[in-house]
């Protein structure tokens, strides 16, 4: 895709109200994502014979110099991970202000439905994979989520 029809997109997620768009085109897909404080992120995806490769936009220098800082010192999670089936966007109860599913401390057994990640309109509720207890959530309710990403800690 031409740079310059690539930021022109960004400039425009930037300058509205929209907060996702995806385009695909033959040379392969463009998926522009705001981040935090309305700055948007864009992930170039070619066709599927070649690895993604993220396209940042120009960012101030404090922001990007902050993120790597705070994930190496991140500690690696202790426990069984469960991760994304899918992209979509992850829920943590089944209706908007209802009981969340979990909680941190919350027994779970396999096959009891932890979360619910909604993709293309579709409510897909997800399992624990092993019994025991939700020591972490990783990830922010109506937060969109990524294939394999991180979703829980159990032990």
């Amino acid at each position: 895709m031409d740079m310059r029809k690539l930021k022109t997109l960004v400039d425009l997620v930037s300058e509205s109200n929209i907060s996702e768009l995806e385009i695909t085109e033959a040379e392969g897909k463009v998926r522009i994502v705001k981040a935090g404080y309305g700055v948007p992120t864009t992930m170039m995806m070619p066709s599927p014979a070649h690895m993604m490769a993220p396209v940042a936009p120009a960012v101030a220098a404090e922001p990007a110099a902050a993120a790597p800082a705070s994930a190496a010192e991140a500690p690696e999670p202790t426990g069984h991970v469960v991760k994304s089936p899918m992209v979509g966007t992850f829920y943590r109860s089944s209706s908007p202000g209802g009981k969340p599913f979990v909680d941190v401390g919350s027994a779970v057994k396999e096959g009891d439905a932890i979360c619910i990640v909604e993709a293309m309109k579709i409510m897909n509720e997800i399992e624990a994979d092993m019994a025991g207890t939700v020591s972490k959530i990783l990830v922010e309710n109506g937060q969109a989520v990524e294939y394999g990403q991180p979703l829980f800690i159990i032990e």
